[in-house]
């Protein structure tokens, strides 16, 4: 039963002509899956609605072609056409009792228009946003009506579909609402234009065209961001309180965050949980109607605080209702502790910024619902329990143990070291990534709880004990290690003279706190988040600092988990000097020699030592050894040896939680054919065959 302490969190909520079953929200979020795999999609959020959450809303949802968002995949609503596989969604979540949202958005000048070939528009002439190389003109009057109608007609398709509740989006300089009260793009000088009133004007406009057209049967939300940390071009919170202060009844919930996304959605590693309230607190104080805000919550007792304190009315989650869908039903089950809890990674990010379907470092179903018929909490129990010998208790090692178990499987887990968790131990140590410890923790608990796993620590194996061991299975997560060499996408033959120099530090070094001193160069060819890390923390021990890479930005791939921004303004505010664009072409222990990869032109700095964050090798020594032995498995029972994780290929703690996962899932189990998963197919409409073909 659950803790009465969090008793609040299960009382219905009125919203408008609705009624959420209780205070768990889960907010638009992209998935990378929307208009093209509407099969998908409606399993995923199927699964929300299924662990409790009472309200279960889409993505951004494109109004018009004018509104095209590719290469990203969101919802859409073109026209009717679009409506079943939105219905889809509808039915599956209305199937488990909760509510379905719909956020309706038009992007203006941050849209796209790569496949409908619209011009962009936007309340003034303006460039595009994300570096296209397009303006979008100035609405006129009739496209403000054109665009009202627009929004009109989405929201009674929507209505059809099933929606409970549809979406004004004003957030995340996302949308025309938006785009109009900000100063920097409206620069009007007609009604819509000018002061704040007038700013406001269309927001207005289209709540009550909302209202009118649905609000019969279906709630109106407003997604609002208070704030944009941009100064007075932008959004800023005293500003908002009078828009709140304005519209305060007009949409039956206010949605209320911060903007940009990289403000909303801030990694674990720059923002706590919670971090949003001194922005949105004030909202409730202005209106009546319930309020919904984010904060990646994890805590009940968050949870409750801020509603009893009177900040919010109903948690809204997006990152935390992806790393555990079960979240509201183990808080009502009194299984607190079984809450898959979110690490703030953001990989769940990335799948939208690079165009592919959602995952999660966390939640290793996450976006297989479908596809592979894998769910987060349920997993297939094994045709015929076999004794299985998991070697490396990381990441790959602790899923795969964890999930064996669960499938009814004997397993012993072997662990050279004397604590479990492999890299992620290491690296939840270094600055920002102590919420990466959640990843252990969650597995080791789960796996104490089951009675058929063993855990062995500081038990280094050799080929000779795993053939000795008896397991009919093996599995091998053994991790990998970071190269010295200098060896990665800029150097193929690796950097001369820094293998064996004593003066070269890799990550390694770092999380076996081998740290060197003085002015040190940190080198990266890899491009995510491992050497800003490894600059801070040698900044914190009092070391000078250079940053130096190849690529013509710090740590580019970071823009896919929103880290960007906020390790150049943590770099710059540490003052670690910034060298983009150069290569070392030599280090002799003093003196670093680097290369502009534009002109060649070399320089000389003094330097005392380098780290490199190149590329890593798989330590994969004893699954090689085993290889050679594959004479003896037969005798020593032994069916089947398999190298996971790290150990296989070196990549994100995401990789490795998936691969233990697919490990377990698959032992025993049928091969499917060279396609492991489900795919979308269409055909085409009857229709277009009717139609004659175009010259």
């Amino acid at each position: 039963m659950r803790d009465p302490r969090y008793d609040i969190l299960f009382t219905p909520v009125k919203i408008g002509p609705v009624t959420a079953k209780n205070r768990f929200f889960q907010v638009p979020h992209c998935n990378g899956m929307g208009h093209a795999m509407p099969l998908a999609h409606a399993a995923m959020r199927e699964i929300k609605a299924e662990g409790g959450w009472a309200v279960v809303s889409t993505e951004e949802c494109e109004i018009h072609p004018s509104s095209d968002l590719t290469p990203y995949v969101e919802a859409r609503l073109w026209d009717d056409h679009d409506i079943p596989a939105l219905a889809l969604m509808c039915d599956k979540v209305h199937a488990h009792g909760a509510l379905a949202a719909l956020e309706l958005s038009h992007n203006g000048p941050t849209a796209s228009n790569l496949y409908s070939r619209e011009v962009l528009l936007g309340p003034s002439h303006q460039v595009s946003k994300y570096g296209y190389p397009s303006q979008a003109r100035a609405m006129t009057l009739h496209d403000i009506r054109e665009y009202r109608r627009w929004h009109r007609e989405a929201a009674l398709r929507g209505k059809r579909a099933g929606m409970d509740i549809i979406y004004v989006y004003a957030a995340h300089d996302l949308s025309l609402p938006m785009h109009f009260l900000q100063r920097r793009r409206n620069q009007r000088s007609d009604e819509y234009g000018g002061s704040l009133e007038n700013r406001v004007r269309l927001l207005r406009e289209v709540l009550q065209d909302t209202r009118d057209a649905v609000g019969d049967t279906c709630a109106v939300a407003l997604r609002f961001a208070t704030e944009e940390l941009l100064g007075p071009g932008g959004v800023e919170l005293a500003e908002a309180q009078d828009i709140v202060g304005m519209l305060a009844e007009l949409p039956d919930l206010w949605d209320v965050n911060l903007a940009a996304w990289y403000n909303d959605s801030v990694p674990s590693r720059f923002a706590t949980e919670g971090a949003q309230e001194p922005f949105i607190d004030f909202v409730k104080k202005t209106t009546t109607k319930p309020v919904v805000g984010v904060g990646r919550f994890t805590s009940p007792d968050t949870m409750v605080s801020q509603i009893r304190r009177g900040v919010i009315d109903l948690i809204g989650a997006a990152r935390p209702s992806i790393a555990d869908p079960y979240l509201p039903r183990k808080i009502e089950e009194g299984r607190v502790d079984d809450i898959r809890e979110c690490i703030g990674c953001n990989i769940c990010v990335s799948g939208d910024m690079t165009i592919s379907p959602i995952r999660c470092t966390q939640n290793p179903s996450m976006g297989e619902e479908w596809r592979k018929g894998w769910h987060p909490e349920r997993i297939r129990p094994a045709p015929q329990p076999t004794r299985v010998l998991v070697v490396g208790g990381g990441p790959a090692g602790l899923e795969a143990a964890r999930a064996l178990g669960q499938r009814g499987h004997d397993v012993s887990l072997a662990e050279s070291r004397k604590e479990l968790g492999g890299r992620v131990t290491r690296e939840a140590r270094l600055p920002g990534l102590a919420e990466w410890a959640r990843v252990r923790d969650w597995r080791v608990g789960q796996i104490g709880k089951l009675n058929n796993v063993s855990v062995y620590l500081d038990s280094p194996l050799t080929a000779q004990d795993v053939i000795d061991f008896g397991a009919e299975h093996v599995v091998l997560a053994t991790g990998c290690h970071w190269r010295r060499d200098g060896f990665g996408r800029s150097n193929g033959l690796g950097i001369p003279g820094l293998a064996d120099n004593p003066r070269v530090y890799t990550f390694d070094d770092l999380m076996n706190d081998r740290l060197p001193e003085g002015r040190v160069a940190v080198f990266d060819d890899d491009g995510f988040y491992y050497a800003s890390v490894a600059a801070e923390l040698l900044r914190a021990r009092g070391c000078e600092v250079a940053y130096v890479t190849p690529e013509d930005s710090i740590a580019p791939w970071s823009v896919n988990t929103l880290d960007y921004r906020h390790i150049r303004k943590r770099m710059a505010k540490l003052g670690i000097e910034a060298i983009v664009s150069h290569n070392i072409a030599g280090f002799d222990g003093s003196t670093l020699t680097l290369e502009n990869e534009w002109d060649e032109q070399r320089t000389e700095r003094p330097c005392d030592a380098v780290v490199t964050i190149t590329s890593r090798l798989p330590d994969d020594a004893l699954y090689q050894q085993l290889l050679l032995r594959q004479g003896d498995w037969g005798g020593a029972g032994i069916r089947s040896v398999r190298c996971i994780g790290d150990a296989e290929a070196p990549g994100l703690i995401a990789h490795a939680i998936y691969a233990g996962h697919r490990y377990a899932r698959e032992l025993q189990e049928p091969v499917t054919g060279e396609v492991a998963f489900k795919r979308h197919f269409h055909t085409a409409d009857p229709d277009d065959l009717r139609r004659e073909t175009p010259a």
